[in-house]
């Protein structure tokens, strides 16, 4: 797909009312910033789809870094009342409790607040309930949980272990990188039992402290998932998606041929719950709720007019965003439950009805300098659909030309 599709020209509407699937161009160096990993004032950065930078910083610059403080030293002896600060706020009461002292387990966590003893404006909570700015929260005394070596964990922890051991595609005493697999949920629901943020007990380092998720993706969907081990590296990686200096590609599967075959897609999504289910629909600027998404998308490799193996880059991080967008621009994701939408559309045979869509790759700038940059494989049900419509995964993926913002 050398070829590059000449820009329509629509009528011009504001940058936030725009709903379109419009061609892109190659990134302009003087336009953007600079990307993980390069220099600032222009320099060329590293390509994308290049050759990746070195993943450490040198043994000096690793050196440097200030050690933390034991997590003992920080737990509460006594009651004691805090309150919740501007970067704290809209935040639950149990990550709350996380980030402000981490060597706590999850189940210290849930007791205490079960039982009442944290409160906040002098009343119970729930562990799901959000914190507002300048909220006073007492806080009971708090006990660390003594660390276990792996030689004296049980059996079904070094089970845990080993399984995420199996799931790990690059790792470093601050960085975990995780191959999650579809239908294991990243963090639990109700009536879920296992789950990553509860795998990752079993990974409690000698302070007591326990990795941290990053970022989530969906439960269908596999792939790349960033953990942070410690606390200097998940405030640096929380830090990089929210200045959006992490970049994130898909793969999907799509019924029909997106035109033109790479371009933009921009739209407000908002949530919408019922009883047993919540979906993402379209929605208006000004909606309640509402929120800009924007995802740029390029077709790889097509299966005849049936289905298009499409690569997808999310600029914004809303939830299921690459699903409602392609099924808004009328190309829904095959498997997807809640989103594909054609009426009397027969999936070919052979191919597993799962959703098809794989976190392939996370380029991050590196919490101690240099970049991260994991790929992850097509789950089994994704190999198998690429191997009976011929698709080579090795293929040069045009999203690599698509803007960053």
């Amino acid at each position: 797909m050398s070829r590059r599709i000449k820009r329509m020209n629509p009528k011009p509407r504001s940058r936030d009312e725009r709903d379109d699937s419009r061609p892109f161009k190659a990134r302009s160096a003087s336009k953007a910033g600079p990307r993980p990993g390069g220099k600032p004032g222009g320099s060329k950065p590293p390509r994308f789809a290049g050759e990746r930078a070195e993943r450490r910083a040198p043994k000096a610059e690793l050196e440097r870094a200030a050690p933390e403080k034991p997590v003992e030293a920080l737990l509460p002896t006594k009651v004691q009342t805090v309150k919740v600060t501007a970067d704290e706020n809209n935040m639950r009461v149990d990550r709350f409790l996380e980030a402000r002292f981490p060597g706590l387990s999850f189940s210290h966590i849930q007791r205490v607040v079960r039982k009442g003893e944290l409160r906040v404006d002098g009343k119970r909570v729930d562990s799901k309930d959000r914190l507002e700015e300048g909220q006073s929260v007492r806080i009971p005394p708090l006990k660390l949980d003594t660390p276990k070596g792996i030689g004296e964990l049980s059996e079904a922890a070094q089970k845990t272990l080993k399984a995420l051991k199996e799931m790990t595609i690059f790792e470093d005493d601050d960085v975990l990188v995780l191959n999650k697999p579809a239908g294991l949920a990243v963090q639990g629901g109700s009536g879920m039992t296992r789950h990553i943020d509860q795998m990752l007990e079993v990974m409690r380092d000698s302070k007591g402290q326990k990795p941290r998720l990053v970022h989530r993706i969906d439960r269908e969907t596999s792939g790349c998932l960033l953990v942070a081990k410690t606390r200097f590296a998940a405030s640096h990686l929380t830090g990089a998606f929210r200045s959006r200096s992490a970049r994130k590609v898909y793969w999907a599967l799509v019924p029909g041929l997106p035109k033109p075959k790479q371009g933009r897609i921009s739209t407000f999504l908002a949530k919408e719950e019922s009883e047993d289910d919540t979906i993402m629909r379209i929605a208006q600027h000004g909606d309640e709720g509402a929120s800009h998404a924007v995802t740029y998308y390029a077709v790889v490799e097509t299966a005849g007019n049936k289905l298009t193996w499409v690569s997808l880059k999310p600029v914004t991080g809303r939830t299921h965003q690459l699903r409602a967008h392609m099924a808004h621009i009328g190309h829904p994701i095959v498997g997807d439950p809640k989103y594909f939408n054609i009426e009397n559309w027969q999936l070919p045979g052979g191919l597993q009805n799962r959703l098809h869509l794989l976190a392939r790759r996370i380029v991050i700038p590196h919490p101690r300098g240099g970049v991260i940059d994991a790929t992850a494989p097509l789950p089994p049900h994704m190999q198998q659909s690429w191997n009976l419509l011929g698709l080579d995964a090795s293929r040069f993926d045009p999203i690599e030309n698509a803007p960053e913002e």
